[in-house]
């Protein structure tokens, strides 16, 4: 575990400031707000609370960089990416440490964010020297086609706590890459990441102005002038769908261009046929990753009914030797919840499927004591009533219910608002591929508990939003396509 003085070193590299034009600056109003450490709820440090004459004043140097970066030939944008990542991959153990510290994951989770979050920057390094437009003759003969991609301009960036340095590399690269200047507004909860982030672009070549990092208590003050104001052209938002319906609505009076990446409820769905010790690996990887605090964490588990048995004893097994502790301390495999309020809601919803009748086969009690500790979950016989089959848990709880047919287990797939992740496990490639196209749902994990990949689109359907980060679709967000008429 880390002592005392190693904790407070890492603690007092990172900046605690606001993060604007390449520089470290106070809060208008010298305002802070602390930061707990989820293990024992005790504050970290205080930062500096962002208000709306800091964030006007990030987006004047946004706009001011604009042009410039713009105009930076996409060699040397991609360079500076390709710098940032370097930087980060040196300083992994650094960013590691800062995750589990802010957000509670353990020390194992944190290290494999640092390495998935760095890929975006390499990804998009190599994506900003390949924006394509076209040239064509008018098939009429009256002239000639032109389209050109162009940066859409100043950006803001509202990221969640979950995954505090890869929610904001998965936007903070494609926007930097198209040429547009960016915003970021991280979760009051786990802001230390983003700034540190931001002090490496900065240290990477990254002008000053096109990436502003701005912590604050108070989400809405801060971003509702942004979004009013005519210089912002874009904004992108991963959280919850709630909250993303308002930011459309707000964004609606300006026709503002958004992308959404909002809540999940991903099923995983074991079909009969399945190799089960090979289906039960993978529930470790889509429930536990993260603790199950991720919008693509496996929320429910449907299995057919000749398998239920077999894949319930299995899970329960592997989930009981998850170890509940500190994300600092390197035996822990599962750390704390984020906050008092995710420790609520999980317990609620868990309380709520057993009043409905569910058996708590494992867990199903928070320990109390310091820190926002809640264990590995598992739950059978969970009726359809209970809320934890329509509500993103956010947690480490397993709710299992069972179906008998291809058609049920597709039907209860789909019975949710939500289109975000599914994951299936069957041998049957023409299943597969079947049930892969049937589920509503924005990605499919066919036999994988991990499905998410710099390379590849994220996002979802339904009401868990709309556009994509990754793959060679992200970097289309952040541009705009112009056609140019020729004779």
């Amino acid at each position: 575990m880390l002592r005392g003085m190693q904790r407070e070193k890492i603690l007092d590299t990172v900046p605690t400031q606001l993060w604007i034009a390449g520089k470290a600056a106070d809060a208008a109003n010298g305002a802070t707000f602390p930061v707990h450490d989820p293990a024992t709820g005790e504050t970290l440090v205080e930062v500096a609370d962002a208000g709306p004459e800091d964030g006007l004043r990030a987006l004047d140097a946004a706009a001011a960089a604009g042009p410039g970066w713009a105009a930076t030939p996409a060699r040397e944008r991609a360079e500076i990416l390709r710098a940032v990542f370097e930087r980060i991959t040196a300083q992994a153990e650094d960013f590691a440490v800062l995750m589990t510290l802010e957000m509670g994951k353990a020390l194992g989770e944190s290290r494999n964010e640092v390495r998935y979050g760095a890929e975006f920057f390499r990804w998009f390094a190599e994506e900003a020297v390949r924006v394509h437009g076209r040239y064509q003759q008018a098939p009429g003969g009256a002239g000639r086609i032109v389209v050109h991609k162009q940066p859409v301009g100043p950006c803001l960036a509202i990221t969640p706590w979950n995954f505090p340095l890869a929610m904001g590399t998965r936007k903070i690269g494609p926007a930097l890459a198209a040429g547009c200047t960016m915003l970021v507004k991280p979760a009051a909860e786990t802001p230390l990441t983003m700034l540190l982030l931001a002090r490496l672009c900065t240290e990477a070549g990254l002008p000053d102005g096109v990436l502003s990092v701005l912590p604050t208590a108070h989400a809405s003050a801060l971003a509702q002038p942004l979004i009013d104001d005519a210089r912002l052209r874009k904004l992108t938002f991963t959280g919850s769908t709630g909250v993303g319906k308002q930011l459309v609505r707000s964004s609606a009076n300006r026709l503002l261009r958004t992308s959404m990446e909002l809540g999940g409820n991903a099923p995983f769905v074991v079909f009969d046929d399945a190799d089960i010790d090979a289906a039960v690996d993978g529930a470790m990887l889509a429930k536990l990753r993260n603790g199950g605090e991720a919008c693509t964490a496996a929320n429910r588990f449907h299995v057919q009914r000749g398998v239920l048995a077999e894949f319930t004893d299995k899970l329960a097994e592997r989930m009981a030797a998850m170890r509940l502790g500190p994300g600092t301390d390197p035996e822990t495999t599962l750390g704390p919840l984020v906050s008092a309020a995710q420790l609520r809601t999980v317990s609620e919803l868990v309380d709520d499927a057993v009043a409905h009748g569910a058996t708590v086969r494992l867990g199903g009690k928070a320990p109390g004591g310091p820190g926002w500790f809640y264990p590995a979950t598992v739950l059978t016989d969970v009726p359809p009533a209970a809320r934890i089959l329509t509500e993103e848990v956010f947690g480490p709880v397993a709710p299992i219910a069972a179906f008998d047919t291809e058609a049920e287990g597709v039907a209860a797939a789909n019975d949710t608002e939500y289109g975000l992740a599914a994951y299936i496990y069957t041998k049957g490639l023409d299943r597969a591929l079947r049930v892969a196209e049937a589920l509503e749902s924005g990605m499919v994990g066919v036999n994988r508990g991990v499905i998410s990949d710099p390379a590849a689109p994220f996002g979802g359907v339904k009401e868990s939003g709309f556009g994509r980060e990754g793959g060679y679709e992200g970097i289309e967000e952040y541009l705009f396509t112009k056609y140019i008429a020729l004779p």
